[in-house]
């Protein structure tokens, strides 16, 4: 049996200094990237909550730079069971790092948000709200699958027209899966590619907004 995944804490990045108190939005970034990336989308999130940008355990084989979340070369491309075990390494930082946050919203670009998904299914109870941007739910049954149709908790989904990066398929399962499994807000974006525009970063403000406020609507 191979050593779980484990997040570098050190590496991860926090805004504001003062965070006692806050909500805490977690960020999680693509494949080739790092905690840098998602980072810099600080200025267009809501008052009022603090942030978290992790690093992703592993990294991609050379020269790919910066970090991932699970492989996506190989037999294990995408394989369920990585986006699982990076899921967990997840939910364990979240143990170590957040366990005083009053609450706890994840967003997650393309590798991140499948894996932020994929910690909603292995703890709903722990997130208010999902942010999944150009990426995909993870194939195959969970346990608590069936308890999402109940909970049906918050996520937003956003992507775009033109991204050829996330297999067809993947996007043809997570649009049959969310709605079933979640509240979903649902946005695709006429033009965008594998990336997040400026329409896109105001609709995730105002539905973390409602998260912050605790707003049902």
């Amino acid at each position: 049996m191979s050593d779980p995944l484990m997040i570098d804490a050190d590496a991860t990045r926090w805004a504001p200094g003062d965070r006692d108190g806050l909500p805490l939005l977690v960020m999680l970034h693509g494949y080739g990237s790092d905690e840098n990336d998602l980072f810099g989308l600080v200025p267009f999130l809501p008052d009022g909550i603090a942030v978290a940008s992790v690093a992703a355990p592993l990294t991609p084989p050379w020269p790919s730079p910066g970090r991932s979340w699970y492989p996506i070369e190989g037999m294990e491309s995408r394989h369920p069971d990585a986006v699982t075990a990076a899921a967990r390494a997840l939910l364990h930082w979240l143990d170590a790092a957040a366990s005083d946050a009053p609450k706890i919203a994840l967003l997650g670009f393309s590798q991140g948000a499948a894996v932020s998904l994929q910690a909603m299914r292995l703890d709903a109870a722990r997130f208010g709200a999902i942010v999944a941007l150009s990426g995909y739910a993870t194939p195959g049954d969970l346990p608590d699958d069936e308890e999402l149709r109940t909970s049906q908790p918050r996520v937003f989904w956003g992507r775009g027209t033109h991204d050829d990066v996330i297999p067809q398929a993947l996007i043809d399962h997570t649009a049959q899966w969310l709605p079933d499994h979640s509240e979903l807000t649902g946005r695709v974006y006429p033009g965008l590619t594998h990336s997040v525009s400026e329409d896109e970063l105001q609709d995730v403000r105002v539905f973390l907004e409602k998260w912050r406020d605790g707003s049902a609507d």
